[in-house]
């Protein structure tokens, strides 16, 4: 976790005060559920509601001497607690206490993407509604296709970043998961029950088969979810920064006034957040492998997961979390420019009209080879080639006007049939 990607309310889940505190708050559930249970006595687990506490420093400092992290936790809890202190972990493992923390960070992790996912949600809506009828030129292998309209291919954004929604609600189900079931995960110093009402005062459910360990495919679904989301977002990116691009200029980030673009070309307007996010996205799909490395552990655990586990998830949380409120800026303080929309969709006399023309053709009667031919012939002539003019070669090309009347032909050359069944999608969308 770098400050620079670092925001406030998910850089605050993840600190070491914050695992600390996921710590005791599973150590105390179990104190409650063993005190409800009749196993410890409700003078001692008032001391422990009371004075349970940590100091993160001090934890270090014992941590160093005893080469052992929940040692050194629970040790300095116990020198505030004092003598209560004793039914603290009492039939416990460490990874109870790791894994049901982990958890808690994770869900609560969720809940914040989730949040700047539902952001995004409605930034992409009011630009996809406010330009419905907004025609660009579509295009596949990166040329030019057929007309769309810049609200068709916001749909398709709103509607990916639903299903990452669905995905993430999902996840925040599946990751909620916590286990209080002793070494090797058998419940031989514990009771099932301790580990039930644990799981209940802590907004989790008991795993269903925990070994030592909570298994890794859990977390490797976690970091595998994120790094889809992100992919998302980097799709959403790279055709910002394809549409920005100095020939096409479709659509611009903003550029706040004193901003500069190059420390030695005073012209230049780059789409650096949209190339930020594709950066990181990058960062976020570096980790999948480590994740599903982490699933196959020694039998009933190892600790291998561990050293991956303290960089990986705080970083997945934290750069996805950056890249959503990022990607909502962009998205929200988006320039669209449809003179130059118009201007790309119409070059070279609006050859992307041509399969328009070729049924056209077709319909008044000629084969569809010789129609092919012909079309070809004329958008060929027009394709790159200065003052090239594809409408007006197909106006004085006899074979053409022929079959086609003046207003015949320039019905070809309406986007009215691009626009016409959009109304489905809007539909399905809300829109």
């Amino acid at each position: 976790m770098i400050e620079r990607y670092t925001l406030p309310e998910m850089g605050n889940l993840w600190t070491d005060k914050a695992k600390y505190q996921s710590w005791l708050d599973v150590e105390v559930a179990a104190c409650e559920a063993n005190c409800s249970l009749g196993r410890v006595p409700e003078d001692a687990m008032e001391e422990i509601r009371t004075k349970a506490a940590f100091e993160p420093e001090r934890i270090l400092e014992i941590e160093a001497e005893v080469r052992h992290d929940v040692i050194a936790f629970l040790t300095n809890v116990n020198e505030h607690v004092g003598d209560a202190g004793r039914f603290i972990h009492v039939g416990m493992t460490s990874s109870d206490v790791l894994d049901t923390g982990v958890a808690l960070q994770l869900k609560a992790s969720v809940g914040l993407l989730r949040k700047e996912l539902a952001d995004l949600d409605q930034a992409i809506a009011k630009l996809a509604i406010a330009h419905k009828a907004t025609v660009m030129i579509g295009r596949s292998h990166a040329i030019h296709g057929e007309p769309i309209t810049f609200g068709f291919k916001l749909a398709g954004w709103l509607a990916e970043t639903r299903r990452n929604a669905e995905r993430l609600e999902r996840l925040e189900r599946d990751v909620a998961v916590g286990q209080i079931s002793g070494a090797m995960g058998t419940y031989a110093n514990t009771d099932p029950e301790v580990e039930r009402l644990t799981c209940e005062r802590l907004d989790l459910t008991p795993d269903t088969a925990s070994t030592q360990v909570i298994s890794r495919d859990r977390h490797a679904d976690y970091v595998q979810t994120l790094a889809l989301v992100g992919a998302s977002l980097d799709r959403f990116a790279t055709e910002i920064r394809n549409l920005q691009r100095t020939d096409v200029l479709e659509v611009e980030e903003s550029f706040a006034k004193g901003q500069k673009g190059s420390s030695a070309m005073p012209h230049k307007r780059n789409p650096i957040r949209s190339e930020r996010i594709s950066g990181l996205a990058r960062v976020l799909r570096s980790y999948v492998v480590a994740a599903l490395e982490n699933v196959a552990l020694w039998h009933e655990r190892d600790i291998s997961h561990s050293s991956t586990e303290r960089m990986m998830l705080p970083d997945c949380s934290v750069t996805l979390h950056f890249m959503l409120r990022e990607m909502t800026a962009v998205v929200s303080q988006l320039g669209v420019y449809p003179d130059n929309m118009r201007r790309n969709m119409n070059v070279y006399g609006g050859v992307v009209f041509s399969q328009r023309v070729l049924l056209g053709l077709v319909d008044a009667g000629m084969s569809r080879e010789d129609a092919y031919r012909v079309v070809q012939r004329n958008a060929h002539t027009a394709w790159n080639t200065d003052g090239g003019d594809f409408r007006g070669n197909l106006e004085a090309d006899p074979d053409v006007t022929n079959k086609l009347n003046p207003e015949q032909l320039a019905a070809c050359f309406s986007t009215d049939l691009h626009q016409a069944n959009l109304g489905v999608i809007w539909s399905r969308l809300g829109l």
